[in-house]
């Protein structure tokens, strides 16, 4: 095997392509973390202790099923020499995925006193079924970023493109379902304007699978040095071995740590918006589109000088841990912006929550820039540790502790609406300490998380550029 194979050389449009999955990915999870809980406590009036208590089987369930489908597709088939060993699971879990958000806005029953345990079951079935698409798609589009591009530049290259795309549909996927449904006035709410944006959105999804196939593909090269690396011994290396395995190399730990919190902060200030909105800010739900736009624009006006910064600095986690502090440092004024603490006008404290996001958007371009070229730096350490390319194994590791962001997130509401008085058979008038507590977990609570994890982060990740540089050097050596 010649060194220039391992370090395989991709064109732009091939990345552009790969992105989209990216598109889809960002699309149909911002308009899920932003649009779920809201509809199901706040449309719907189901008891928020029930909707934590589904989407904590929820999590548990997709913290499992994570891993499991990475260990699963990590293995080679009969279609793998011909097809790879991630295509065809993109294709697999990503085409049908978007309609399995539709069903979760198209319940049995709207009551939710008489049918509570219905709605419950149906939010529970319908988010499983979401998250195991979600699963099948994702731990394999990941995996093949780390296989794909083997070099520290071409990640991020392809990481930056990706982003700037992922980007787009984080926009469309928090902008675009305000503009369909409507939501709960004088009394009423209009139930079947959210199942057609849910279609509308499975629709749109879709179409972003269909760009990003020819991206999706894995070039001989690829296939060939992954069957190459298969002896029987790999292949019977067990699901639990390879946990263990994961658990006992402090990068990934630390990473893990950082990665779950920073999952914690985005779901829990993205699901917070439309409750800023409606109940402090007294506005339509349209309002939260400046707001989703401006941190959007933030990203868009960022990443690519992230993107540059990172190649000048060489230095992954240094800019990771950058990105990490200032998004909380961004987020924590967001805590006090609040019509009974600052005299201004509504439309006044709106702007500047607006302007706080844009700030935001601006750390966030950091963080996502990085998360993949740090995931990969974990993974390449992990095949020289164990001489096995598991990227399957350990990004669906990744994803068992992203999935702890969910619990955390339903939690933080279900305890800060109960402590505060929020009461959402109350509609708008609700107390003034309920408003505070939506202001806690929209920014202060949020910041806390990922504080926490940029600490974790700086004292026990270990991986610099030397040690990066070395490993990719050992794995040229190992032919894998």
């Amino acid at each position: 095997m010649v060194q220039d194979d391992l370090n395989i050389k991709h064109s732009k449009k091939g990345m552009v392509s790969y992105g989209f999955n990216s598109f889809s990915r960002e699309f149909l999870r911002i308009a899920f973390t932003t649009f779920g809980f809201f509809f199901y406590e706040s449309e719907l009036g189901l008891n928020v202790w029930l909707i934590f208590f589904a989407y904590f089987i929820f999590a548990i369930y997709n913290m499992f099923n994570d891993p499991l489908v990475g260990y699963l597709t990590n293995k080679p088939f009969k279609f793998t020499k011909k097809w790879g060993r991630r295509f065809p699971w993109i294709l697999v879990g990503g085409l049908p995925w978007g309609f399995t958000y539709m069903l979760i806005f198209t319940p049995p029953t709207y009551d939710a006193v008489g049918g509570a345990w219905i709605l419950f079951a149906w939010l529970l079935f319908t988010t499983c079924l979401f998250d195991t698409f979600h699963s099948i798609f994702f731990v394999n589009f990941q995996s093949l970023f780390v296989d794909k591009y083997r070099s520290v530049q071409e990640r991020r290259t392809a990481s930056g493109i990706y982003i700037m795309i992922g980007v787009v549909g984080v926009a469309l996927g928090s902008i675009l379902p305000p503009l369909i449904f409507n939501t709960t006035e004088g009394g009423v709410t209009d139930f079947p304007s959210f199942a057609f944006q849910g279609l509308i959105v499975a629709i749109v999804t879709f179409i972003g699978f269909l760009l990003a196939i020819p991206g999706s593909r894995e070039d001989q090269v690829t296939i060939d040095l992954y069957l190459a690396s298969q002896t029987e011994e790999r292949e019977k290396t067990s699901f639990f071995k390879s946990l263990w395995g994961a658990l006992k190399q402090m990068p990934f730990l630390a990473f893990m740590v950082f990665y779950f919190l920073y999952q914690s902060l985005v779901e829990t200030m993205q699901a917070s918006v439309q409750y800023t909105v409606k109940y402090s800010l007294l506005m339509d739900e349209s309002a939260s589109t400046l707001i989703f736009a401006a941190f959007l624009v933030g990203v868009l006006i960022s990443s690519p000088i992230w993107t540059i910064y990172a190649r000048r600095v060489k230095n992954n986690k240094k800019v990771m841990l950058i990105s990490g502090f200032l998004l909380a440092a961004f987020t924590i004024p967001i805590t006090f912006y609040n019509p009974y603490l600052i005299p201004l006008p509504v439309f006044g404290v709106y702007l500047l929550i607006v302007f706080e996001m844009l700030l935001w958007g601006l750390a966030m371009g950091g963080f996502w820039t990085m998360i993949f070229p740090v995931s990969a730096d974990v993974i390449d350490n992990s095949v020289v540790a164990t001489g096995k390319r598991e990227e399957g194994v350990y990004t669906g590791f990744q994803q068992f502790f992203a999935r702890i962001g969910i619990i955390v997130q339903a939690l933080t509401f279900a305890i800060v609406h109960e402590l505060t008085g929020f009461d959402e058979n109350l509609g708008l008038a609700q107390p003034e300490s309920a408003v505070w507590g939506i202001h806690l977990h929209q920014a202060l609570i949020p910041a806390i998380f990922v504080i926490i994890g940029a600490l974790v982060f700086w004292k026990w990740y270990k991986l610099t550029p030397d040690i990066v540089a070395a490993n990719q050097e050992k794995i040229k050596e190992m032919g894998i």
